[in-house]
This record gives C-alpha cells, structure tokens and sequence, in this order.
C-alpha cells in the first residue's frame, strides 16, 4: 500500500528536483484526489514477544547474568579489592560520561520548522488525513479545556478526526462530554474492560478504528500550538522515506513553587538540550509520552505500543530504531500543566523510572537484531537516567558527609586529618553538579522559560527526590511490574483559543482558506 509521503514525493538529494517533484505532486493531487481521504479501519500486527515487556528476561540474559554472578563470586573469593576498584571505576566513568555529555548537549542542535510550500498548502485537499488519539481517564474536570485545545488545531476539520479513549467504566469522565456537543469530527472510543488498564492499551484499541494516514497522541491537559499538524505533515512529506515518527516538545507552563518549577526545568533539558543533542548525533532518543506524530501504516506494522510498559513512549521510540525506522524532532510546543504538589510528582516519576527499567530490560534481551546506534541511544537516553536516579541521593549523601567528617576531624585533631573522600569523588560530585545547573540554565533560556538563581541552585534537592522515586520504581518492577500510577490534572489557568467558529466552513467544508491567518498561499496565489 503506497503511503501518502509516495503521493507526495520522491526521496531525492537534490533540492531542486525534490521541490519540482513535490510541486508536482501537490498538483496533481489538486485535480485528481479520491473521494475521499480516510481509510478504514486497520488492525495492529501483533507484537513480537522479544518487545514486550511481559515477557521478562530471554534465556540469553538469563545466562549472561548467571555468568556475570559466577564472576562476581569468584572475584570476591579471588580479588575482592580489585572487584570493588573495577566497580568504582566503572561507575565513575559512567558519571562523569553523562555529566560531560550534558555540557556537549548544551552546543546548539535546534529543531528547525520546515517552510511552507505556498503550492502545496493552496488547498487543502494536499494534505493527509490525520488521526489525533487522546487517551484519558478521571479527567471530568479537564474536558472544556481540553476540547478548546482541540478545537485551536490549525487543520481542515474534514481531513481531521479526534478520538477521545474512555474506559467504559469511566463514567464521570462520559458525563462531560455529553455536556458537550461534540462535532462530527470527534468521537469517544470506548475502550472495553480488560488487563493491564494502561495507556498503552487504550492507545491500541483507538488506533484500531483510526482512519488517518498520520497520527498523533495527546493527553487530556495538552494545549498543542495550533499549527503543529502541519508542521508534522510537512516534516514528514520531506523526510527521510524511513522517518517514521515525529517529537514535539512538551513545555510545562503555569505551576507554581518549587517542585512545578524543578519540573518544567527538567523538561526544558530533556526536550530543548539533550534530545536535540541526541537527534543531531542520529542517535535514537525515548520519545516523551505525548506529542508523538506517527505513520499510521509504521505504526501497525511495529506492534503499536506494548501493553504492558507503563513508559510505552521511551519503549517505542527505541523499538522503531531497532526495527530500522527513524525518529526526529519538530519546534511547535505542546503546553502542559505540571504536577503542583510532591505527592503527585512522586507516583508519576516512580512510573517513568519504573518504564526505563522495563525498557532496558525489553531492548538488552540480545535476541533482536544487533544494532549500534540503537543501543548506544538507549545507553545515553535510557540507561544513564535510570543510573542517575538512583545512586544520585545516595553519593551526594557520601560525599557530603565524608566532607563533614573531615571539617570535623580538622577542628578536633589539626595534627591527624582524615582523608575520606578522594579528589575523583570530589571532581565528580562538582562537576556533575554543575553541568547539571548549567544544562537548566541553557534549556530555560531556549524554552523561554524564566529561571532564578534559587531554581537553579535549589535543582540537587530535586534530584535527591528523584533517588526517592527510583526506589519506589525498584520495588514495584518486582511486585507490581504493570501497575499504572495515574496522574491527576487540573485545568490550566490559561487556553488557547479555538481557531474556528462554528458553522459549515469552521470544519474545513467549504475549504475556506481565509481563515488560516499564516496561509503563506494567499500571498502568492491570491
């Protein structure tokens, strides 16, 4: 089956010829367009147990582990001082690797907007029908603003559909929608009882009966900046034929105090330092849980999300690059409400650290297809957060007691100073510290964010908390590996407003061109 990018061009390395080819493409859809834009409903080819979490550790980790334990036992009895200097050295280099990488992110790796082709957008009919997911559950008080934010997309509402998965039970969350008078472009996919109550499987029994070409995954609290579909669809029409999926960034806006403002600092660094930094290298990058534009035909054909990993995001991104699909990166922002209080944040961060660990055990199961890049992304994305968070609490806590022991032994006992921590834990402790605070300095001012000097220094103390969750996130991958914390959202202070009015044109009926204010078109072609 020919994808809309076939439609629309050719990969080709020249830039003249991609853009006659494209023009040219763009034409003839204007004069020889089906009837109608929307497939039918397709099903997800089943996933392949090496990819999904339930399946717990292959027999080639299995052993590797055994033989890893065999080796541990025999140093031990054979060299224990020498085991425990491999460890240190081990670990310190890992650390001092991501506090470097950190400051190599800081180099400049935008994601740039695509121009538009005044050709191309002079009509609508050009672009290609797009499914909007969002998956949602308990969100009854979010629903107004959550259907204004949908309603601001800048898209024609005939080549459009939003599907709102409810759980069937939900029936708070059912109550406010029939409040509304939905238009016919959206519609609630009940989403049937059944294991494990995730995200993820909600998002499956959507994409099921989606009928774009593209997709896109929201949550309830997102307000995208209205002209992100088509910035995705453009992106797409001109990428890599393997380019299959497509990152927004995700800006957390309107907190306040101390842990919202810690919040959307480190998303500032997760999604305007090191995933473009990840991106510019070509290196695959975990995907953040919304704002994900995909291919709807790559999307079935690699299993859909996996059920039973409760961060379906980070897993499927790294899963499109062990499969040979590429990810990147597009400007417009999606607005988030952060978490306002530590015992909302706390669950949330315990599921996200929860789902790294599961994806490091899905993609180290050795019994896929070896590839570098995807493992050195997983490596550099995944494996050094899970590290970080849960020995950062615990050095910290070495190194500062091991400084006041020493400052204490000094006062007491001039003669016979102690010497506790050595300068490499020293120079880690530092460093890493500071490339960190440096790294929020850098992605706040990129993100448009402002962030005060308190901020800045008060950002160790968030990530002792983050050690907190790591340990929570430990004992429930053992005794409740699919459990799905749920996040609660309360409205924003703020909304964006709808770009449409109702009324025939306001859905793209009447392809009324004049209400897109940015249409590059009408300045050429009147």
């Amino acid at each position: 089956m020919r994808t809309f990018t076939d439609k629309w061009l050719s990969a080709d390395s020249d830039a003249a010829t991609s853009h006659f080819r494209f023009s040219q493409a763009a034409l003839k859809q204007v004069f020889s367009r089906s009837s109608s834009p929307w497939r039918g409903p397709a099903a997800i080819s089943p996933l392949k147990a090496s990819f999904s979490a339930r399946s717990g550790l292959s027999w080639q980790q299995l052993s590797l582990f055994i033989i890893i334990g065999l080796m541990f036992c025999g140093l031990c009895l054979w060299s224990p001082s020498g085991l425990l200097r491999g460890l240190y050295w081990t670990g310190w280099a890992c650390f001092m690797g991501n506090a470097l990488l950190r400051l190599i992110a800081c180099l400049n790796f935008p994601a740039a907007n695509v121009p538009a082709d005044p050709l191309t957008e002079a009509v609508n009919e050009n672009l290609p029908s797009y499914s909007v997911i969002v998956a949602l559950y308990k969100e009854a008080g979010i629903i107004p603003q959550l259907l204004g934010a949908m309603q601001a997309l800048d898209y024609p509402r005939d080549r459009m559909e939003i599907l709102f998965a409810l759980e069937a039970d939900d029936e708070d969350t059912l109550t406010a929608f029939r409040a509304h008078n939905l238009p016919d472009y959206m519609r609630i996919i009940a989403v049937p009882p059944g294991f494990p109550r995730t995200k993820p499987r909600a998002l499956n029994h959507a994409l099921e009966q989606a009928g774009g070409d593209l997709i896109v995954i929201y949550d309830a609290e997102d307000q995208p900046q209205p002209d992100q579909l088509r910035e995705a669809a453009r992106t797409f029409a001109r990428g890599d034929p393997a380019l299959a999926c497509l990152q927004a960034p995700l800006r957390p806006v309107g907190g306040h105090g101390y842990i919202p403002r810690q919040f959307a600092a480190e998303y500032a660094v997760q999604f305007d330092v090191l995933l473009p930094a990840l991106n510019g290298l070509r290196l695959p990058f975990p995907l953040g849980g919304t704002s994900n534009h995909f291919k709807a035909d790559v999307l079935r054909t690699v299993g859909g999300w996996d059920a039973f990993n409760v961060t379906e995001d980070a897993d499927l991104g790294l899963r499109l690059a062990q499969l040979g699909y590429k990810t990147s990166l597009i400007a417009p922002p999606t607005i988030e409400t952060p978490p306002a209080f530590t015992q909302a944040w706390i669950p949330q961060r315990t599921r996200w650290i929860k789902g790294y660990m599961q994806t490091l055990l899905v993609h180290t199961r050795l019994n896929t297809p070896l590839k570098p890049r995807a493992w050195l992304g997983l490596f550099l994305g995944v494996g050094l957060s899970v590290a970080a968070a849960i020995c950062y609490a615990p050095f910290s806590l070495m190194v500062i007691m091991a400084l006041l022991l020493t400052e204490l032994q000094r006062i007491s006992d001039p003669a016979h100073p102690l010497h506790i921590l050595s300068p490499f834990d020293l120079s880690l402790f530092l460093l890493g510290t500071l490339s960190g605070m440096i790294t929020i300095a850098i992605a706040a001012r990129r993100a448009g964010q402002s962030v005060t000097w308190a901020d800045i220094c008060g950002a160790p103390v968030y990530w002792c908390l983050q050690s907190i969750a790591a340990g929570f996130a430990l004992w429930q991958l053992a005794t409740r590996p699919f459990h799905w914390d749920k996040t609660d959202h309360t409205p924003a202070t703020f909304a964006v407003q709808p770009l449409y009015e109702d009324g025939p044109c306001a859905y793209g009926l009447e392809h009324d061109h004049h209400r897109y204010p940015d249409h590059l078109a009408h300045q050429s072609l009147g």
